[in-house]
């Protein structure tokens, strides 16, 4: 069993930290740059950079920021947000991204994944899906800033990001993202279950309990998290020693 990893989220619109509730009602946190050396301090295994309008404001993440943050920092940074191009993906890894996490373009454009794995290494390419409960047992796929439905069956749309070549899922479930309510874990499970490659947990994490439940029976490789930690509730290293106590295999 390897180590499960804890990944505080910073999601931001135009460079600045901010938090919503089901991809709504977005409030300012802050300084992205300095909440990114806080958690590698705290122990982080990776730091995610989502920007969270790129896509629905039809352009790309700064640049600017994630220089900022990968030269801050040296744990790996994931980068996320309006990616739509192979020609972005490699100007991110070339300014401090280590993983490029695309959405929105991989769904219109499934062949960008596989171009991008060829190009750059199945290692730097991740998928992101974000899904909403459309019925019993199925789970839409989500675009543009979760304002989109596809029509596609998030646990298909799984199975195929796999099939092109992706290292990763960041997997986001709309109905529980802000909550703090919990993440859902039937989601989580069913679509950890479906593939073989790490599934990155997200959305709804509110107490150490919900993410020991998301790397449990949500068989999550990874949680990620963001009001819990940008609130002060808890540190990741509050997190990890809970974790820890309860026999997770995490890196204190």
């Amino acid at each position: 069993m390897g180590f499960k990893r804890i990944i505080p989220c910073l999601d931001t619109k135009s460079g600045i930290l901010v938090k919503g509730v089901k991809f709504c009602d977005l409030k300012i946190i802050g300084d992205p740059v300095k909440k990114a050396k806080l958690y590698e301090e705290q122990g982080a295994d990776e730091i995610a950079l989502l920007d969270v309008s790129a896509s629905l404001e039809r352009r790309g993440i700064s640049i600017d920021i994630v220089k900022k943050i990968s030269s801050s920092i040296d744990i790996p940074l994931i980068v996320g947000g309006g990616v739509k191009s192979v020609d972005q993906i490699g100007l991110l890894l070339e300014n401090g991204a280590d993983k490029v996490s695309i959405n929105t373009a991989a769904v219109e454009n499934p062949m960008l994944i596989e171009e991008a794995v060829s190009l750059y290494g199945s290692r730097h390419i991740i998928v992101a899906i974000d899904a909403k409960k459309e019925a019993t047992n199925r789970w839409g796929v989500y675009i543009y800033g979760g304002s989109k439905p596809t029509g596609l069956d998030a646990v298909d749309w799984a199975i195929r990001v796999e099939e092109l070549g992706a290292c990763e899922i960041l997997l986001t479930s709309i109905d529980t993202d802000g909550t703090r309510e919990g993440y859902d874990i039937e989601l989580t499970r069913r679509i950890a279950e479906a593939v073989d490659i790490p599934v990155i947990a997200s959305g709804g994490a509110g107490k150490p309990e919900h993410i020991y439940e998301v790397l449990t029976n949500g068989k999550a490789d990874a949680a990620l998290a963001a009001s819990i930690f940008h609130y002060g509730e808890y540190s990741v290293r509050d997190i990890k020693l809970y974790l820890a106590s309860k026999g997770i295999p995490v890196k204190l």
